[in-house]
């Protein structure tokens, strides 16, 4: 006589209680690139609390499961969602940070610009009234000099929207949606549902095999 013990896990408990979640949480991650990069408060809260939130998620999950010495395929995907989470609030560091190299560069531009402006002007005074001494001018672009390079040489500013977190930044040209933005608004989407693809097909499609085996 053969008895044959056919096991099967149902998948709807660990569906609702871990996989819905911990999807929702990368979803709403994601939402922060439609966000102004303005609003600083407003992405670096939804950042950590997304991140906080997958790390409770993590832990609830595998305190329900047994413990073994390898990675499980839940442990996979809660890996693979906490880096898609952990990668959002990365690429807000990097759009704060491009953001402070452009400010940067109109500072020094804007500082240049009132330099040769006021050489320009001084010029043309300088012709028409030709009875200055000429230390004296020279005395005066000095100073105008160090006080430009002096501009110039100061440590680069951070933009007015992420020191205050106004909507409204002092620069026109810092405002708008950075170019980062844009691509991660289709890189990350599109990534996380060929992940989901991939992972689904390869575990369901193996546990149909494995019924239709026995």
């Amino acid at each position: 006589m053969v008895v044959h013990f056919l096991l099967q896990r149902k998948l709807g408990y660990y569906l609702i209680q871990t996989y819905i979640p911990l999807i929702m949480v990368v979803v709403l991650s994601q939402v922060a690139f439609w966000i102004n990069k303005e609003s600083v408060p407003a992405r670096t809260v939804a950042g950590i609390t997304t991140v906080l939130t997958m790390t409770t998620l993590s832990i609830s999950a595998r305190q329900s499961l047994p413990k073994v010495a390898y990675a499980t395929a839940m442990d996979w995907f809660i890996a693979v969602c906490f880096a898609f989470v952990a990668s959002a609030l990365v690429e807000f560091a990097a759009v704060n940070y491009f953001a402070t190299l452009q400010a940067n560069r109109l500072k020094k531009q804007k500082a240049m610009q009132k330099k040769l402006e006021f050489l320009a002007s001084y010029d043309e005074e300088e012709d028409e009234n030709t009875s200055s001494p000429r230390s004296e001018r020279g005395g005066v672009k000095r100073r105008y000099n160090s006080i430009a390079q002096s501009d110039v040489d100061s440590g680069p500013p951070l933009p007015n929207f992420l020191q205050s977190g106004s909507a409204v930044p002092a620069i026109p040209a810092l405002a708008g949606t950075s170019p980062i933005d844009k691509y991660s608004r289709i890189m990350f989407p599109v990534a996380f549902a060929l992940f989901n693809l991939v992972y689904w097909g390869t575990y369901l499609g193996k546990d149909s095999m494995e019924q239709a085996r026995d």
